[in-house]
């Protein structure tokens, strides 16, 4: 008997530890994420290119007139001012040539004394028919033949004296003299092929800046669409930094735009303007340019690391929506801003976007989205 009721009761006992067994186990839970919301900034766009330096002014040193150098005056590599004597050609040849000038204009001059005075003379006997028409006529001739060689002369005197002042040659502007191509006792024959030497103006200085058609158009297209605004007086400043990474102290203000392509490189060249106070900057230097596009008033701005890239290259984050779940959403990045990306396309203020938890969850899957603890999301930036 007590077999038979055992036997009927096992059954029962058994299904009633499969029910409690189903009750004790856990339901799934909703998996937590980080998540930060989207807002606008407003920004300042720069444009970082590569440029050199260039001389402000050059002046190539050549003699204007022929002769022997007699003396070099200035000290290579020094600065000089203008207006400084750089070198002596021998002025002897030139001061007997001005001399000769000068005593041929004084003999006219003389001769003019007595010229006039029969061209005066005549005049009056003219007027009371004491000589013919043609007398008179030769004497004002030869007294307006007189004016004219003595304007000539001159003209002769100051063409010398001009040659006198060339044997001296001097600095046409102020700045940085190079080394000398000749020394004393040279030769040189006037407006040679060959400079005597060189001086650059390098206080200012300029940094010419190549800039491709296409990014210049683009820059332009943004800003007529109004996606960018201009930045006022200090949308043409400029910034450099040095060939070992370090920032150039002093702004820059850029010049111009050059209208001319490179054909070979499909650029323009722009030309920025920096003051040189020390001498940091030496002609042909490599340098990096920072540009200022203009001002972005809507920015979206996020950090890296929620940006991920499918099989293509393609960017794209994970958005949690309204109804708490997770899309992939495609988006376009225009340029790397420090350690957050600058979004284009794809995002809009208000949204949320996981940063961290991604690797629990998956497109359409619900979650609990948790704001991004504020210390790390400075961290982040």
């Amino acid at each position: 008997m007590r077999i038979k009721i055992m036997l009927v009761l096992f059954p029962l006992l058994f299904a009633l530890f499969l029910l409690g067994c189903e009750k004790k186990k856990p339901m799934p839970q909703i998996p937590e994420v980080s998540v930060i919301k989207i807002d606008t900034e407003e920004i300042l766009l720069t444009t970082e290119l590569p440029g050199r330096t260039s001389p402000y002014k050059i002046a190539e040193i050549r003699p204007q007139v022929s002769g022997i150098i007699l003396k070099r005056y200035f000290t290579e590599g020094s600065n000089v001012k203008s207006g400084e004597v750089l070198y002596q050609i021998d002025p002897a040849q030139y001061k007997t040539a001005y001399d000769n000038a000068k005593a041929a204009l004084s003999r006219a001059e003389a001769n003019l004394q007595s010229v006039k005075a029969k061209y005066e003379r005549y005049q009056e006997l003219i007027k009371v028919n004491a000589i013919s028409k043609q007398e008179f006529d030769d004497v004002k001739a030869q007294y307006e033949q007189t004016l004219s060689e003595i304007e000539a002369l001159k003209a002769q005197v100051r063409n010398a004296q001009i040659n006198l002042g060339y044997t001296k040659i001097t600095a046409p502007i102020s700045g940085r003299i190079g080394k000398s191509n000749v020394t004393e006792g040279a030769l040189v024959t006037a407006y040679q092929a060959q400079e005597l030497t060189r001086i650059q103006q390098l206080d200012p200085i300029y940094v010419d800046i190549p800039q491709s058609t296409k990014e210049l158009r683009e820059l332009e297209r943004r800003l007529e669409e109004g996606r960018l605004k201009y930045a006022g007086k200090e949308q043409n400043k400029v910034k450099l930094i040095l060939e070992d990474g370090t920032a150039y102290p002093i702004e820059g203000t850029l010049q111009f735009k050059d209208v001319t392509v490179d054909p070979t490189t499909g650029s323009v060249t722009l030309r920025a303007i920096f003051p040189n106070p020390k001498g940091i900057l030496l002609p042909g230097m490599f340098v990096r340019a920072v540009i200022r596009e203009g001002i972005n008033k809507k920015a979206i701005l996020v950090p890296q690391q929620v940006v991920f890239r499918d099989t293509k290259g393609n960017p794209f984050v994970y958005v949690v929506d309204k109804e708490n779940k997770v899309q992939i959403r495609p988006i376009q990045v225009d340029r790397a801003i420090g350690d957050r990306w600058l979004v284009s396309e794809g995002l809009q203020s208000g949204e949320q976007v996981v940063i961290e938890g991604v690797q629990r969850i998956m497109p359409g899957a619900q979650v609990k989205p948790v704001p991004y603890a504020e210390q790390n999301k400075e961290q982040s930036r």
